[in-house]
C-alpha cells in the first residue's frame, strides 16, 4: 500500500490539466480546508474531490470488497467513507459548493467522454449550483 499515491493520481491529473487548460485557476490540497480537497477554486467558492472508487468504496464496477483480510478491508473502507462524509458536511457548513468525481468516471465501460466531462465540471464551477457528484454508469 505504500506505493499508492493519493496526491498527483492519473485521474487527478486529468482532470487538473484539462480545467486549466479552460482557464480555471486553483490550489491544490489546501490543508486549510476540511479533507484536503484535491483542487480549490477560492474565486468560485468551490472544491473538487477525485476518489478513487476502490479507496472510497463507491458502489460501481471497479469497486469489490477484498476477499481476504475483509474485517481490515470493511473497517479501512467504511472510515475513509466517514471521513469523506465529515469533510463534505464541514466544507457545506462553512459555504463551499463541492463536487466529486469519481475514478468510474473516468475510466471502464461507464465512462464519460473526457471533454464532456470536463464541460460539466465548467458548467458547475461558473453557476452557483449546490454540491454535485459525477459518476460513470452505474452498477448492473
Amino acid at each position: 500500500m505504500a506505493g499508492i499515491r493519493g496526491k498527483n493520481t492519473k485521474p487527478e491529473l486529468i482532470i487538473r490539466r484539462g480545467l486549466h487548460a479552460r482557464a480555471f485557476r486553483y490550489v491544490l490540497h489546501d490543508k486549510r480546508l476540511p479533507g484536503k480537497p484535491d483542487l480549490v477554486f477560492p474565486k468560485y467558492r468551490a472544491a473538487i474531490f477525485v476518489h478513487g472508487c476502490f479507496w472510497h468504496g463507491h458502489d460501481c464496477h471497479l469497486f469489490r470488497w477484498p476477499t481476504t483480510r475483509t474485517d481490515f478491508w470493511r473497517k479501512k473502507i467504511n472510515r475513509n467513507r466517514e471521513v469523506d462524509r465529515k469533510a463534505l458536511v464541514a466544507l457545506k457548513e462553512a459555504g463551499w459548493r463541492c463536487c466529486i468525481i469519481w475514478e468510474c468516471s473516468l475510466k471502464g465501460r461507464g465512462a464519460i467522454p473526457i471533454h464532456s466531462l470536463l464541460d460539466r465540471c465548467s458548467s458547475w464551477l461558473r453557476s452557483n449550483r449546490p454540491s454535485t457528484e459525477l459518476r460513470g454508469t452505474p452498477k448492473r
